[in-house]
């Protein structure tokens, strides 16, 4: 998963993949039946992690300003620490935006952090903590692409200034 992260599919060749894996191309090929399908797995992986772990930080008690701020500086530190580890989503379907299982995936993946920012959404809306009248499902959109945004722009070595400004001026959406 982290190569497929660093380096992307394409330039990641199956003798790399089986000499970190410790196994041979025909185990690769038996267990995951190509390439693509450990690239699925390791993607589905990912995915799956992204969203548990949003969903363990979105429900961890703090308000929802604090649980986001700290979510989206925590990419931004990762980002500026190690700027080419990216983001696998973000790899994906920029590298295999022809490719229509990867793209579902990274849909499918999109989908799900966004319904439980919309389920953290509704409860700081119950509690008094979204403000503006907006919806939930608005907000939780915004915040899908702009958690996205912030992954590119510290792949592009934006700064870690410049991206804490715009995670203030993003969590302006709550007011």
């Amino acid at each position: 998963m982290d190569l497929f992260r660093r380096q992307g599919y394409h330039a990641t060749p199956v003798p790399r993949l089986t000499a970190l894996l410790g196994i041979g191309s025909g185990s690769l090929y038996a267990a995951f039946g190509s390439k693509d399908g450990l690239y699925a797995r390791a993607l589905e992986r990912y995915c799956d992690g992204l969203v548990a772990t949003l969903d363990r930080d979105m429900r961890a008690g703090d308000d929802l300003r604090t649980a986001l701020r700290g979510l989206l500086l925590a990419v931004v530190t990762a980002g500026a620490e190690d700027p080419e580890r990216g983001c696998l989503l973000v790899g994906a379907v920029v590298e295999r935006a022809g490719d229509d299982d990867t793209v579902e995936r990274v849909r499918t993946a999109m989908t799900a952090l966004e319904a439980v920012l919309t389920e953290a959404l509704e409860r700081a809306r119950a509690r008094g903590e979204l403000g503006g009248g907006r919806s939930p499902v608005e907000v939780a959109r915004f915040l899908t692409t702009f958690l996205q945004g912030v992954n590119v722009m510290g792949q592009a070595r934006a700064g870690r200034p410049f991206l804490e400004m715009a995670v203030t001026g993003a969590l302006r959406i709550l007011d």
